[in-house]
């Protein structure tokens, strides 16, 4: 994969959350690893405290914590400023399909069970803060397709391709997902601003997805649809 980064110096602040001090220590290492500043807290009561005062870039959340559950840290932050517009990570025991439901309703951007892969967390990490704001002066490089995230711009063999807002708003939340499968109700929110996708709608989302692949050549193929989900960007 030929990607290329600005530089963009600012550490990111995480705050782990989590009553077991084995988890906060595995996460903390591994994202210090990775170049983040980690803030740590063990209960709910804490989490809310510090997260008000240092305002981190990323909150990972137990659900399952003292004092105050993680469900009610989740929705405190998300209604208060300057935290509202902070990720939230999930990290939980629970798998039940109504508890990942019930996160994500809340405003969490993802939901991670245990056990976990410290790998595929700090992947998760990394895509969530990207969706969530990439630097503005990012330049990302794929082949011989570039996009600028600033300038709203995209070039093909150094040549600038006309895409309307819509195209340019699939192509930049399909390649921060980072070969994530978006659904077409998910893009349909993103980028419509849609709350609930309809039969015409969805159709809406694949016209454009075809002018999108068009319009981008031999790097169209990068847009993969995957069947009864959505679809995905294959950078590699």
């Amino acid at each position: 994969m030929n990607r290329v980064y600005a530089i963009f110096s600012v550490m990111k602040k995480v705050l782990v959350v989590d009553d077991e001090a084995d988890i906060v220590e595995l996460v903390s290492y591994n994202l210090k690893k990775e170049g983040y500043q980690v803030l740590s807290a063990y209960d709910g009561e804490e989490a809310l405290s510090l997260a008000r005062q240092e305002n981190p870039d990323l909150v990972i959340l137990d659900l399952m914590l003292p004092k105050i559950d993680g469900f009610r840290v989740c929705r405190v932050l998300k209604k208060e400023e300057p935290t509202a517009k902070t990720p939230i990570i999930m990290l939980t025991a629970k798998t039940r399909e109504e508890d990942r439901v019930a996160g994500l309703d809340l405003g969490a951007d993802d939901y991670v069970t245990k056990p976990f892969s410290p790998r595929e967390l700090l992947a998760r990490v990394k895509a969530v803060l990207r969706r969530a704001g990439p630097p503005e002066d990012e330049l990302l490089r794929y082949g011989d397709l570039e996009i600028d995230i600033s300038r709203y711009e995209v070039c093909l063999s150094g040549n600038r391709v006309n895409l309307t807002s819509k195209e340019f708003g699939l192509l930049k939340e399909l390649v921060m997902a980072e070969g994530r499968a978006l659904t077409r109700d998910y893009l349909l929110e993103k980028v419509w601003d849609y709350s609930q996708a309809v039969e015409i709608e969805s159709r809406t989302v694949d016209v454009h997805i075809s002018n999108l692949r068009r319009k981008i050549g031999s790097q169209g193929r990068r847009i993969v649809t995957v069947k009864n989900v959505g679809y995905r960007f294959d950078a590699d």
